[in-house]
């Protein structure tokens, strides 16, 4: 099937999302699944390590500064879903405030990054890349901190997987996921509302909610 941007805007806000089965098929599918993975803003679980590796990494963390690249990131491993039109939506889906991606630099290169869609007070987190020890997990810290912060409600992890699952992902039901969608579609959230994100603010912030 071929999608519009609004089109793909209505999936989500009645709770279902698009894939490919592979990056070099051009047919598109709905996906609804009976089980929904998300993301608690408040149980985002920060180990020690990880907590170390924010403070000392070193890395620059950038928000809407490279969305093409962050897609592209994702992209760029031997089986994925995001094929050339999924690509093409989500920039259209940027280019009109619908999309965003979290970057993580390390001096110039883009080391790693997620991107996803928001509605409402509801982000659809899509896909996430790393190119560096950890990079995704602290791409993950930040965003959680700024969802928050921001006035989000709702992070969609769409699907629970044991490396989502050790940093506090969790598995929800159609109907339960439904009802949180709904109230988070009826609320307002800023993704690019500026704010300070030092590593030790974001570590202290997530641990005291956590």
């Amino acid at each position: 099937m071929s999608l519009s941007p609004e089109l793909l805007l209505h999936g989500y806000s009645i709770g279902i999302f698009p894939m490919a089965e592979h990056r070099d098929d051009p047919e598109l599918f709905w996906v609804d699944p009976k089980f929904r993975g998300v993301f608690p803003l408040d149980g985002f679980h920060i180990s020690r390590s990880l907590a170390r590796r924010i403070r000392k990494c070193g890395y620059t963390i950038t928000i809407n500064q490279n969305f093409d690249g962050v897609v592209d990131g994702c992209a760029d491993r031997s089986d994925t879903w995001i094929n050339p039109e999924l690509r093409r939506l989500y920039r259209s889906l940027h280019h009109s405030g619908h999309a965003h991606s979290l970057e993580v630099w390390e001096d110039e290169e883009l080391v790693g990054g997620v991107f996803g869609v928001a509605l409402g007070a509801a982000f659809f987190g899509e896909s996430m890349f790393s190119l560096r020890k950890d990079a995704s997990k602290i791409a993950l810290a930040y965003m959680v901190d700024r969802l928050r912060r921001t006035g989000f409600t709702l992070f969609d992890a769409q699907f629970l997987t044991a490396h989502l699952a050790s940093l506090g992902a969790i598995e929800i039901s159609r109907a339960v996921y439904q009802s949180e969608l709904k109230q988070a579609l009826d609320l307002s959230a800023d993704f690019t509302a500026q704010l300070s994100q030092t590593p030790q603010g974001v570590i202290q912030r997530i641990t005291q909610t956590s």
